[in-house]
Order: structure tokens, then C-alpha cells, then sequence
């Protein structure tokens, strides 16, 4: 450990001082009692505690940086700082609130975790990060430079910066990810992200602690088809950026390349043109990469070299074929460049549980260091067990890697739907058999946010995950910094209606509209109860809420990607709303036995369900395009119903 000295030394022996001029530890848990609640940070970290009230942020605050401490992290804290509050930020020692960031191992920042009231592991993970705000002193310690950036994410979370109040959650935070890569894997059929949506995407990822971006779109020519073919200069250009972008919020950019639909594995022409189209990336500055083989098939060979090479078409010659590249791949390119992470691949079986002829060849063959991706049980599995991955990474011979079929809706079950349930369904525990977790999102990149929010969030710490908590911290963060409830409500409502989570049966492993569905079913109970009344009041605010949600989120929701994306659902819903409220009017006016006005009402009903249902998905941006669905076999269900609803006594 290096002697401190110079001006962070001395900064760090002031801040020591006035630590012993703070309450105890025993004083500041009295103190947590009085301050409420502790704040919500996604992910969820491993330790959080109270240490005392929050902390007031003056126009002028010294930050102080150690040695390693990244431009990122270092605009990251400053833009944290003047949200909460600060005009100025100094450097050096002095009086009033100072902020210390730097890595965990340098005395000097070690020092000021003590003196906030923090505690010091001894043993933190890779980017693991400790944090501790008390008094006049903030610290944050990074594991190594992923930590503190992380550390200054955290920070972010606990910083308010509203017009009522601009404070510093008082906390101390230990913390460090349970799964090593955590992220997205843009590998979805149909359109692919625009490259403005993708700058966007990166960021976000910093932002909830993911560390992996593989860059897979199934329909960029360049990816699969014309695999052998350079990028062209523009595409090139848009890809470097991409790469400085993922850089600069600590996501690790994985290019990947797909060659199986004509590859020939005993051409040497064919390996030098994939080394050279890999080399090329890594000119760029990538140096993570995939060969997925994936959605390909096995029963034929694409050359006579492969048949004279590995015999007939056959299970077993496929994954002798299919290991012999992936280790040229691994040993040839990424062992001869420096700074290589070790390489991924998708197998052409990647979900189920099964032991083949392919998997034995591939166990038996594939250098152990590839990373081995599994998508579940099937395609869109309605559950991920422990016991499942720990039979998968039986079949494959090492921990694997999901490929996490959730959110995308590029096949024929999701026509229509925007999937915006919380991530769910993936048990506690798996951290322990994973190398990693990344979601495949859906064509519109803003609203994936919902769901990537949950994936983020599990594979960060998966055995406290918590999936309401974290799709209402979803809507919040969509919504904006310090956001309206109003807004987060209509958001909530909006996310309900397009609840249903298909897989590629008949049932689906989430339901449609849960929340909406359990208001209707209270609403019956009521009804069939002789309260009709009752009934009645009690479910218009939902109605008003259906009906308003959508100008509400146009209007006041800060990622106008979102906004962009659910366009026609959110026309659709808006109709919908009315239609629903006009059902609960026509059945108060029969209540009331004005038959005429309740007649009028039901078939403007059925007029607005009409226009809704016509309503139909943007043209080119999703695989299937189709009508879009909302709350459907919910709220369709109880309007057409309605008018048949029978009536006892009014209560």
C-alpha cells in the first residue's frame, strides 16, 4: 500500500479529525431511526445502512480525487454534485462538505471511508465499491476503477436534487456484483437499434451497473450474411463510437460475428477472413468478442473440404467442427492480442438440458476458458432454476452463460406487445452457477428499459432481488429526476396493460394486466353482490387513470425514447380508457333507469374499442408487425360483459 502524502493526505488527516468530532456508530444508529426509510438504489446492494440524517449540500463542495480515478467517474461525481445542490467544486483541503473518491486500496481514501462512518473490507470483489456519507465527509472506494465508477452511480441514487430539499442520503454502503458479466445482447430478428439508440442504451447500462453489451442484431447484414465482407468506413466510424461510448460508462463492448450459415471450417481462406473481419473490431479498441453459431444447421456441411474433413453430416461432426474454430478462434486471435477477454459462443443447442453427440463433442473438445451460452430450458423458458443451470453447466462442462429470451418479442406470440412486466421467474441462487446473465430486449430499445432494469438489478445481487420494487424503480427512472408520482402512476398503469409475457406455446409465463385484472375481479365480486354502487366508485379512479395515462406520460415522461417507442399503444390505451370509463357511466345510468343514456353509452363504448383495435404497430420496427394489444383478454373481456351484467338490489 503506498505511503498518502502530498494534498489528498492532508485532506484526508482533516477529514479524520472532524470524523472524531461526529456521532459514534451507536449514535448514528439512534439517529437512522428518527431519518426514515432507507433510500432505494438499483441494484440492490449487499449492505446498506443508516448512519444519520441526510446531508445538506452547500453551493460549495471539495472533491478530492486519487490516483487511477477515471474522466468518467470523475464527470459522473461532479454532475451528481451540482444536481444535489453545489455551484462550485474545489479542490484541496478546507472547511464544509468534502467528497473523497478514489480506489479502496489507497490509504489517504481508506482513511475517509473511517471517517464517514464507513467500514473498510478487508476482501472486496472485482468491482466492488464501499461508500459512506456522514457530517461533512462523502467517500467512495472502488475495488478498482469499475468499483468507484460504480461507487459514483450509487452516489447518484442518493443524491436528491429537487427545489424542496438538495441532500446526501446518510448511508454506508458495502457492495460488489454476485455475477461476473451482467447485460444485453442486441441478438433480436426485425429491425435493428439505430445507432443513436444504442449511444443511449450504453449509457443506461452504466447507469444500473451492467457490464455487457453484445453487439449480435440478427438483420446487419455485416453480422451474419456478408460476414466475410469489411464494414463499410461509415459503419466502421458508428461502431468505434459506439465502442468509446461503452468504454466510457465501464460496459465491456463484445462484437460479435456469426459465420455458420456458409462457413467452410477446413478453409484456411475462411479463418483468415474471420481473423481479419475480428481484427478490425480490435483496431477499434474491442476486446471482447463472440463466434455464436446459433439458428444454424447441422445435418449439412457448407463445403466437400468439411465432409473429407469431419465425415458425413452428423451431431458429433458439428461439434468437432464447431470446437476446432472456436479454439483456433480463442488461441490464434484473442491469445496473440493483449487485453483479450476470453471468447463466447452460442451453440446450435442452446436450449434445453439434454445431453447429445454435439454437446459431448463440444464439452470434450472446447477450450474450457470459451464462454458457453444457454437461453434456459427452451427458447423463452417460463422459469430459470438453479437446478436447471446446474444440469446445463453438467451437459456443456463449465458454468454457463444465459442468453436471457426476455424482452424481445421478435416471434409470433408477441405480435402486438410491448412486454413490460418486471423481469421475473429467475430463482435467487443462480449467481452461483452462472457466468453471467444478458437479456435479449426487444425491438424498441427505450421501453426494454423496464425489463432490462429487473435483469440489471438480478444478476447485480440476485438472492435480495425484489421484482415489484425494481419495475417501480423502472417507471421512476423513466420518468425522470426527482419525477412527479402522478407520472410514475401512469407509467405503472401503462406497464400493467402490457403485462403479458408470451413464450413460444400456448401459456405464457406472465399474465396480462394483473393489477387491472384483480381491480375488475373486486369490481364482480361487489356487483354480484347486490353493491353495484360501490362497485362503481371503486373502480373509476382505475378507469380515470386508464384514460389519462397516456397524455400523462407524453407529456411528462423525460425519456422521450419511451415515449417514441409505445406511440401506438399509448393511442391505443387512451381509447381504451374512454371506452372504459364510458362502460362504467352506461352502467350507473341503468342503475340510475335511464335505459336511453345507458344504450348511448355502451355502443360509444364499443365505438372507441373499435378504433383502438385497429390501431396497429409502427411499420418496420417489429417482427411480426400486427394490431397492438392492450390489457386484451382483460379489459376487452369486461367491456364486452358489461352490458350483460345483471343487477340486484343497489346497496
Amino acid at each position: 500500500m503506498r505511503r498518502s502524502s502530498g494534498p489528498l493526505a492532508a485532506v484526508i488527516a482533516f477529514l479524520t479529525f472532524l470524523g472524531l468530532l461526529l456521532p459514534t456508530a451507536a449514535t448514528a444508529a439512534t439517529d437512522a431511526r428518527a431519518v426514515g426509510p432507507l433510500p432505494s438504489v438499483v441494484p440492490r446492494p449487499q449492505e446498506m445502512a443508516r448512519l444519520g440524517p441526510d446531508i445538506r449540500v452547500p453551493a460549495e463542495v471539495r472533491v478530492v480525487y486519487g490516483d487511477g480515478v477515471d474522466q468518467p467517474t470523475r464527470e459522473l461525481v461532479a454532475s451528481v454534485l451540482r444536481r444535489a445542490g453545489a455551484r462550485y467544486l474545489r479542490g484541496g483541503s478546507g472547511p464544509g462538505l468534502t467528497v473523497t473518491v478514489g480506489r479502496l486500496a489507497d490509504a489517504p481514501v481508506a482513511n475517509a471511508l473511517r471517517a464517514a462512518g464507513g467500514r473498510v473490507p478487508a476482501d472486496l470483489p472485482a468491482e466492488g465499491y464501499a461508500l459512506a456519507a456522514r457530517g461533512r465527509t462523502v467517500a467512495l472506494a472502488g475495488a478498482d476503477a469499475d468499483g468507484t465508477y460504480y461507487a459514483a452511480q450509487t452516489l447518484r441514487q442518493l443524491a436528491t436534487g429537487s427545489q424542496t430539499g438538495r441532500a446526501i442520503a446518510s448511508v454506508a454502503v458495502v457492495d460488489h456484483p454476485l455475477m461476473p458479466l451482467r447485460g444485453v445482447i442486441e441478438g433480436f430478428y426485425g429491425s435493428p437499434w439505430t445507432h443513436a439508440e444504442r449511444m443511449d442504451q450504453l449509457a443506461f447500462y452504466g447507469d444500473v451497473k451492467m457490464n455487457t453489451y453484445v453487439y449480435a442484431p440478427k438483420d446487419d447484414p455485416y453480422h451474419r450474411e456478408k460476414w466475410r465482407e469489411p464494414y463499410p468506413a461509415d459503419k466502421l466510424a458508428q461502431l468505434g463510437e459506439l465502442v468509446r461510448q461503452a468504454i466510457g460508462h465501464h460496459v465491456r463492448f463484445t462484437f460479435a460475428l456469426s459465420p455458420g450459415n456458409s462457413l467452410c471450417y477446413s478453409d484456411p481462406a475462411e479463418f483468415t477472413a474471420l481473423q481479419a473481419k475480428l481484427g478490425a473490431l480490435y483496431d477499434l479498441g474491442v476486446r471482447s468478442f463472440s463466434v455464436p453459431l446459433d439458428d444454424i444447421s447441422y445435418t449439412r456441411w457448407n463445403c466437400a473440404a468439411d465432409r473429407a474433413a469431419y465425415g458425413e453430416p452428423s451431431q458429433r461432426a458439428a461439434g468437432e467442427a464447431q470446437a476446432d474454430l472456436l479454439n483456433r478462434v480463442q488461441k490464434e486471435f484473442l491469445d496473440a492480442r493483449e487485453g483479450t477477454a476470453p471468447l463466447q459462443t452460442v451453440p446450435t443447442e442452446y436450449g434445453d438440458v439434454t445431453d447429445t453427440a454435439y454437446k459431448k463433442a463440444l464439452r470434450e473438445r472446447l477450450d474450457p476458458r470459451v464462454e458457453v451460452m444457454w437461453t434456459g430450458t427452451d427458447v423463452v423458458p417460463p422459469r430459470i432454476t438453479v437446478a436447471d443451470a446446474t444440469r446445463a453447466a453438467a451437459v456443456w462442462g463449465r458454468k454457463v452463460f444465459v442468453w436471457d429470451n426476455y424482452p424481445v418479442n421478435d416471434y409470433g406470440q408477441a405480435e402486438g406487445r410491448l412486454l413490460l412486466a418486471p423481469y421475473d421467474a429467475r430463482e435467487p441462487g443462480l449467481h452461483q452457477q452462472l457466468s453471467g446473465l444478458v437479456l435479449n430486449p426487444m425491438n424498441q430499445a427505450a421501453a426494454s428499459k423496464v425489463a432490462l432494469f429487473g435483469g440489471a438489478d438480478f444478476a447485480w445481487n440476485d438472492t435480495a432481488y425484489d421484482p415489484d420494487r425494481t419495475w417501480r424503480t423502472a417507471a421512476a427512472y423513466l420518468a425522470g429526476d426527482d419525477p412527479d408520482p402522478a407520472t410514475v402512476s401512469a407509467l405503472l398503469a401503462f406497464f400493467d396493460t402490457q403485462h403479458l409475457a408470451p413464450t413460444f406455446g400456448d401459456e405464457p409465463w406472465q399474465p396480462q394486466a394483473p393489477e387491472l385484472a384483480a381491480r375488475l375481479a373486486r369490481f364482480r365480486t361487489d356487483w354480484d353482490a347486490g353493491r353495484q354502487r360501490a362497485a362503481l366508485n371503486a373502480l373509476r379512479p382505475s378507469a380515470a387513470l386508464l384514460a389519462t395515462a397516456s397524455a400523462t406520460i407524453r407529456a411528462d415522461v423525460a425519456d422521450r425514447g419511451f415515449v417514441a417507442d409505445s406511440a401506438p399503444w399509448l393511442d391505443a390505451l387512451a381509447l381504451w380508457g374512454r371506452a372504459f370509463e364510458r362502460t362504467l357511466d352506461a352502467l350507473g345510468a341503468r342503475l340510475d333507469g335511464d335505459t336511453a343514456r345507458a344504450q348511448r353509452w355502451f355502443a360509444e363504448a364499443s365505438s372507441l374499442a373499435a378504433r383502438a383495435g385497429r390501431i396497429r404497430t409502427i411499420p418496420g420496427e417489429t417482427r411480426p408487425e400486427g394490431p397492438v394489444r392492450v390489457a386484451d383478454g382483460v379489459l376487452d373481456t369486461f367491456l364486452a360483459a358489461a352490458p350483460g351484467l345483471g343487477s340486484r338490489p343497489a346497496r
